[in-house]
């Protein structure tokens, strides 16, 4: 059975969703205009997260929902995948985050529900790293090809290259490292939204990688791994058409989850590319992806139960 796709995820119900400006200051994919109608933006953002999951579940794809504490406020914790993973081989990891107002998101309750029912043997946290200011904010900073062994990263605020080889070592994992730009020549905070790893293929913003030999070793690692090549583009990057996850139902069927947005910025040939390996499953979130920054991949912890 390959590893490399769930069919369990694990969501956090936001009590306090709004705009952070901490995480603006590197996140340029959030959106500060209207941010102080707070009370009706954590209101859009709950009945987004509950359509999503109907959704989701309507597909009969294994979803766990976790109530985000009330206190401390934590305006992010719709975003779980930013600290901690899962492994089949045993360990759960939580990991360093760059803003001090996301790190209360780590919950040991959670971990120790995840534990408990899905058998993990091992507990490493990187957290530590914080005080030397080393962040590396799990899925949202790596991109996982959990079969062939490798972590994808694109360098920033975000992605220390000391905690990636960390993790490296600790998994015997390959990293590729590379460094990913927006329209605005700034380092893209996480490579999440600019690449998407399924099966058979990768979704991603070639023309944000400016180096043509770290582009290079990149259509060479996925060309090497039998991984086809789905190009988009840095408008259809800031839709969050790289922002997207492979999973699979119960039944074994692949979906393809992304937004609303990222979806209607697809064009008919991407579409056709990705039916060829996947179903496409997408959910409207727009205030989520306004003033969260992140998308549907952001909103999804991956539960690999141990093996």
């Amino acid at each position: 059975m390959s590893d490399t796709i769930t069919d369990t995820l694990l969501l956090v119900r936001p009590s306090n969703f709004g705009y952070n400006k901490e995480t603006a200051e590197n996140n340029s994919f959030q959106v500060k205009e209207g941010a102080e109608h707070v009370i009706d933006i954590k209101t859009a953002a709950i009945n987004e997260f509950d359509s999503m999951v109907v959704t989701l579940k309507s597909y009969d794809i294994e979803v766990i929902v976790i109530q985000d504490t009330d206190q401390p406020a934590k305006p992010d914790a719709v975003f779980p995948n930013n600290w901690f993973t899962t492994h089949a081989s045993g360990p759960i990891i939580t990991y360093p985050m760059n803003a001090e107002s996301r790190r209360p998101e780590r919950r040991e309750d959670i971990i120790d529900t995840l534990t408990e029912r899905f058998g993990y043997n091992k507990r490493y946290g990187f957290e530590y790293l914080e005080e030397d200011q080393q962040f590396l904010e799990a899925t949202g900073s790596m991109i996982l090809d959990r079969d062939n062994k490798i972590v994808y990263a694109s360098l920033s605020p975000r992605t220390d290259i000391r905690v990636l080889e960390k993790f490296a070592v600790l998994l015997n994992y390959q990293k590729v490292i590379f460094h990913a730009y927006d329209a605005s020549d700034v380092l893209i905070y996480h490579t999440n939204v600019m690449m998407a790893l399924g099966t058979s293929f990768v979704i991603i913003c070639l023309d944000s990688i400016k180096d043509e030999s770290e582009k290079k070793n990149l259509l060479q690692m996925f060309d090497k791994t039998n991984k086809q090549v789905i190009p988009i583009s840095v408008d259809q990057m800031d839709q969050f058409a790289g922002n997207m996850l492979q999973v699979k139902s119960k039944l074994g069927e692949k979906y393809l989850l992304m937004s609303t947005s990222a979806y209607t910025s697809l064009n008919e040939d991407q579409v056709d590319e990705i039916s060829k390996y996947s179903k496409i499953l997408h959910m409207p979130i727009p205030t989520i992806e306004k003033y969260g920054g992140g998308s549907v991949r952001c909103m999804i912890a991956e539960v690999y139960p141990v093996i």
